[in-house]
């Protein structure tokens, strides 16, 4: 087995190849005065099983473009068998069609993939678990909830309570809650006026406690931000928000840490400071 690091993803890559105790390739990657990459894989690759890690965050195309590249070659250079590990997966929340004419950008992403030369496609928590349907190989979304809860376990949070970002996110905050044997529930938006809506937990008291927003993504954080400064509202102890993809476009993390969150926990799904929980070992036990 060789992993092949994709440039987004460098450093799970490393952990991926430690996991198997294999050689890690490094592409050769640069770019020609009219902004074309180039790219040579100078590594032996014929008849190995080699497995690309490469996520598609922002710049999401031009790393949606290199990992084709990748698959491609190494699928040219003789690869007998070819895995694609894209951790975050761009373009995964537009799945449907809203208005007439939208492209369903995740099938176009899909086809992309499936196209380019991997024989098998493996990410963490897409947004929609149906959406692996899409791809026409073997397609496999892990989830990081019990790898985030390990982490939190070891923070010692007080009688915590863990939260869906929304209705959407119960089911995770639920995965999150049972690894600590912690209390569950999710954010819900509540109309109390015709000109005014809030944000709140649907049933639990977090006065005094230390309470989790659990997501797959933060991307803006506005429900966070929003959320957080009710919560401190209401009392309670200390914020945290966790999640699997730090997205945190612009300012997001900025906004956090002012609307009251302590301390935002990621996986390197994405690659960030905030990053400090590894999916390694959840894509090392995938693969077989």
């Amino acid at each position: 087995m060789i992993v092949v690091s994709g440039s987004a993803s460098p450093k799970l890559s490393a952990r991926v190849a430690k996991q198997f105790k294999c050689q890690l390739v490094r592409p050769e990657l640069w770019r020609f005065p009219d902004s074309e990459f180039y790219l040579r894989i100078g590594a032996e690759l014929k008849g190995e099983h080699a497995v690309v890690v490469q996520s598609t965050c922002s710049p999401q195309n031009d790393n949606l473009v290199e990992l084709c590249f990748l698959l491609d070659a190494v699928r040219d250079l003789g690869a007998r068998r070819v895995t694609a590990v894209v951790p975050y997966l761009a373009y995964a929340r537009q799945d449907k069609r809203f208005k007439p004419g939208e492209a369903i950008s995740l099938r176009t992403v899909s086809k992309l993939i499936s196209n380019a030369g991997a024989d098998e496609f493996i990410t963490v928590d897409i947004h929609e678990e149906e959406t692996v349907r899409n791809f026409s190989i073997p397609a496999y979304n892990l989830t990081a909830m019990p790898l985030l809860s390990q982490y939190l376990s070891r923070l010692k949070l007080k009688d915590p309570a863990i939260l869906g970002a929304d209705q959407g996110a119960a089911e995770r905050a639920k995965r999150v809650a049972l690894e600590l044997g912690a209390e569950h529930d999710y954010l819900e938006k509540r109309r109390i006026s015709p000109e005014k809506v809030v944000t709140q937990p649907k049933r639990l008291d977090v006065a005094k406690r230390d309470v989790v927003i659990v997501d797959d993504i933060i991307s803006t954080g506005g429900t966070i931000v929003e959320a957080a400064k009710i919560l401190r509202r209401q009392g309670a102890r200390n914020i945290y928000a966790a999640c699997t993809h730090p997205v945190l476009a612009g300012k997001a993390l900025q906004r956090l840490r002012a609307a009251g969150v302590k301390r935002v926990i990621a996986t390197d799904t994405i690659e960030h400071k905030v990053s400090v929980v590894s999916v390694a070992p959840l894509i090392a036990k995938a693969i077989h």
